[in-house]
């Protein structure tokens, strides 16, 4: 074989090679040419999301308490439209409650006991929700509603920022174990059709969006601000 011959041989080999290693499971493309989101971790960068508004709220209450007329209350009652449709409405009720905590209670075990303070939580946080949306109906946060308001955002965040790692390291991994290769998959591909039925395209795209024009309006759109300092000995 000459040289040229032995050249095309090894450049058709790593060709195969390629193309098996994109067939590969968990590699496949969709028909933009991105790879396909995991159920589990479309789940997960759902509370990416949700996180981002938690990081929102924390942001907000020491404002409230120092400068209570320079906070957008626009904004801040978008920040909890956005937590009531994409975290509330879509999230919790139709993927979590509706498909992710029966299948785990079906299961047992550690991440089942979890289930009914979660769903506690659930309710708590859809009560915290309505009284942040009342407050900020006006445009403007009312004279003797700051602090009820910071304390109200900030045991939201304490309680969600709990939730959702429980979630994500104990609830979401016992719901993924306890369902096949197969039914997993066909969990994402369900979960798309949900997602894109209730926000007629990629609800996680748009959210991203939204919530990215919200901290730019309260002013919390650097990350570099929660940069933590050195420690001084």
């Amino acid at each position: 074989m000459t040289l040229t011959s032995r050249r095309a041989a090894l450049s058709a080999a790593v060709g195969l090679a390629a193309g098996a290693a994109l067939a590969l499971p968990g590699c496949a493309k969709d028909g933009a040419g991105e790879a396909d989101v995991s159920a589990t971790e479309d789940l997960m960068r759902e509370h990416g999301v949700l996180r981002r508004l938690l990081v929102v709220y924390r942001g907000v209450a020491p404002m409230l308490r120092t400068a209570p007329d320079k906070v957008d209350a626009d904004a801040l009652g978008e920040a909890a439209r956005l937590f009531k449709t994409f975290g509330e409405d879509y999230h919790e009720k139709k993927l979590e409650e509706t498909h992710i905590f029966p299948q785990t209670q079906k299961a047992g075990g550690e991440a089942a006991a979890l289930v009914p303070v979660l769903l506690q939580q659930h309710e708590s946080g859809r009560r915290i929700t309505a009284f942040i949306l009342a407050k900020c109906a006006n445009g403007k946060v009312l004279t003797g509603d700051e602090e009820p308001l910071a304390r109200a955002l900030e045991s939201f965040a304490a309680m969600y920022e709990a939730h959702t790692a429980f979630e994500d390291t104990i609830v979401f991994q016992a719901w993924r174990k306890s369902l096949g290769a197969k039914a997993l998959d066909e969990a994402g591909d369900q979960f798309e059709d949900i997602e894109k039925a209730t926000f007629h395209g990629d609800g996680f795209d748009m959210a991203v969006a939204r919530v990215a024009a919200i901290e730019q309006r309260l002013g919390l759109h650097d990350l570099a601000r929660l940069t933590a300092p050195p420690v001084m000995g």
